[in-house]
């Protein structure tokens, strides 16, 4: 599947509940789909910085693309991270780099988080981003 068409799905996805607390509920089953993430990777050097609840991201370049694992420790902000893990885990860093995370837009969540969690939010992309351009070196 390509990103526009992940990207695509994920707003589907969204589109299908009305309520925010039905999308709450859904984010916090993606959080729930996450690989186990081993405790010795929690290490502060692992940590976005900029969120408020604690949050590990950890990548490898395999073949080219960007594996990324991440975890949390608050509920809703791993259904966040879960959700951008499945969006950009397997793309190229020049795929990542180059996108604007626009989906999220379009999904209205930035809109419909606490302002900490908002922010919390543009950390994991501005990580993931930085991932990315440090990748394609």
């Amino acid at each position: 599947m390509t990103l526009e068409e992940k990207k695509q799905e994920i707003i589907e996805e969204f589109a299908l509940y009305d309520e925010w607390l039905d999308k709450y509920q859904y984010l916090i089953e993606l959080g729930h789909n996450l690989d186990p993430f081993p405790e010795e990777e929690k290490t502060e050097e692992n940590t976005i910085k900029g969120c408020q609840s604690r949050v590990w991201l950890i990548s490898e370049k395999k073949d080219g693309k960007l594996l990324f694992r991440a975890d949390s420790d608050a509920i809703i902000t791993k259904g966040i991270i879960s959700l951008l893990v499945s969006v950009y885990s397997g793309r190229t860093p020049e795929e990542i780099a180059a996108d604007d995370f626009g989906f999220i837009g379009a999904i209205g969540l930035r809109e419909n988080l606490s302002p900490t969690r908002a922010n919390g939010l543009v950390s994991m992309i501005e990580r993931m981003k930085e991932i990315a351009g440090q990748s394609r070196q």
